[in-house]
């Protein structure tokens, strides 16, 4: 059995990568991405309309309405002709990216620590790079793709983009296992 103390230093530094892979996919790569969001043509009309309503910080749903009224023809009459979606609103203000950043960070070590949290019991110390690849990728996709696919399922983000977000989570699974399968102490 290998200790979580022995395993820091790939918890830490399969974070830094997946962080920096992360901006690479995110920032830099302005073709992955950013064509999966779009604005309104009339975004101040929809602006204005949200405004008009007062709305909290939250998620709310158009058409917005209970199971039972699901039931009701005039309920399937706005599903029918649309708007149909969920929209998730912040408070107002200027987007916080370091604070964004840094929880972005947290949660990747936060996964690294899980994988190690997972693995370390179950591996030896002589355990071969390519155990240590295979068992750590493969808890480092659950962590990072599979729950892209509840947004397409339940939230009805396009397909297309769930599926990106899905080869992201490969990438930062199969970085997570290289940096362990590397320091793997032995």
């Amino acid at each position: 059995m290998v200790s979580l103390a022995q395993l820091w230093l790939p918890i830490l530094l399969s974070a830094v990568f997946v962080f920096f892979a992360s901006s690479v996919l995110n920032m830099l790569l302005k073709f992955w991405h950013v064509p999966d969001y779009h604005g309104f043509s009339n975004e101040e009309e929809v602006s204005a309309a949200i405004r008009k309503g007062n709305p909290a910080a939250g998620t709310y749903m158009i058409p917005y309405c209970n199971p039972e009224a699901l039931k009701k023809p005039e309920t399937q009459e706005k599903f029918k002709h649309g708007p149909v979606g969920t929209i998730f609103l912040r408070q107002p203000g200027p987007m916080n990216m370091g604070a964004s950043l840094g929880q972005w960070f947290l949660f990747c070590l936060f996964v690294s620590f899980l994988c190690a949290c997972l693995v370390s019991p179950v591996l030896g110390a002589t355990a071969q790079f390519s155990v240590v690849f295979h068992t750590m990728a493969l808890a480092a996709f659950m962590a990072y793709a599979a729950g892209s696919l509840p947004n397409g399922i339940w939230w009805g983000h396009p397909w297309r983009s769930v599926f990106k977000y899905v080869i992201d989570g490969l990438i930062y699974a199969l970085i997570t296992a290289a940096v362990f399968g590397w320091l793997w102490p032995r």
